[in-house]
């Protein structure tokens, strides 16, 4: 199993990022998929997270109205659209699938990071 995130950076306040996590080694369109971040001394949060066919996402409240979660299911990979970002955006991203095999495991990206400063 890989989760590969991409597409972090340096942005301006108000401004736009979109994240992608491509991922392998499962059967990607049998999964929900999450987007988690973790600020700076702080500890790691949901951010939303997606169903496995696309069709329903919930949200953070810190987030809700200004990030989407998407996905495509033929290229395996879910994508964090980020609008209208804040200061209190900055941290690492982390694409995050739980899946079942034997048991239940959990699996992470290596994360990218996304910093929101003028």
């Amino acid at each position: 199993v890989q989760l590969v995130e991409s597409g972090g950076g340096l942005v301006q306040p108000g401004g736009s990022l979109r994240l992608s996590c491509a991922a392998s080694g499962f059967p990607f369109s049998s999964y929900p998929m999450s987007w988690y971040r973790q600020a700076p001394g702080k500890e790691r949060e949901l951010v939303g997270r997606i169903s496995s066919a696309g069709g329903s996402a919930n949200y953070a409240d810190s987030v809700t109205g200004r990030f989407t979660i998407s996905r495509d299911n033929a290229k395996n990979t879910v994508y964090l659209q980020m609008n209208s970002l804040k200061p209190e955006d900055t941290a690492v991203y982390y694409c995050y699938a739980r899946l079942f095999t034997s048991q239940w495991n959990d699996y992470w990206g290596q994360g990218t990071q996304v910093t929101v400063s003028s």
